[in-house]
């Protein structure tokens, strides 16, 4: 089950980019994948819907933010992110790919972590789960 409802992400703000619900559904999936990556798999030993306001609240907040930028980047992997657009005519050859790794785009974005920053879900130290 996706952490965050086509509702839910209007509801949060998130109206200025107009997704379709379709293409919500599929983003959110894959928004979730990587939220669990960073999370460390929080809420798969956890609820969501159980967990405090404020840590909840920020997650889902978080979730949108990736889904959005899943959709504004046109692109769900980080291959896709970072595939470089060749065009050659002749002997001219004009490339928008990244030339070295400090260039790459990002698989999650910056905002993520502005939201989860001081819920607790970034550590990644040893622990109890």
């Amino acid at each position: 089950m996706p952490y965050l409802t086509y509702e839910e992400y209007n509801d949060l703000g998130f109206v200025e980019t107009e997704i379709e619900q379709a293409e919500f559904k599929r983003l959110v999936k894959r928004a979730g994948d990587v939220l669990d990556d960073v999370t460390g798999d929080f809420y798969a030993f956890n609820d969501l819907e159980d967990d405090i306001n404020f840590r909840r609240d920020k997650f889902k907040k978080a979730v949108a933010c990736q889904v959005e930028y899943f959709f504004d980047m046109e692109a769900t992997s980080s291959h896709e992110m970072n595939n470089p657009l060749t065009v050659q005519i002749g002997r001219t050859q004009v490339s928008s790919g990244a030339a070295n790794q400090k260039e790459m785009n990002s698989l999650i974005s910056k905002d993520v972590f502005m939201y989860l920053r001081d819920t607790g879900l970034l550590y990644s130290g040893i622990g109890v789960r």
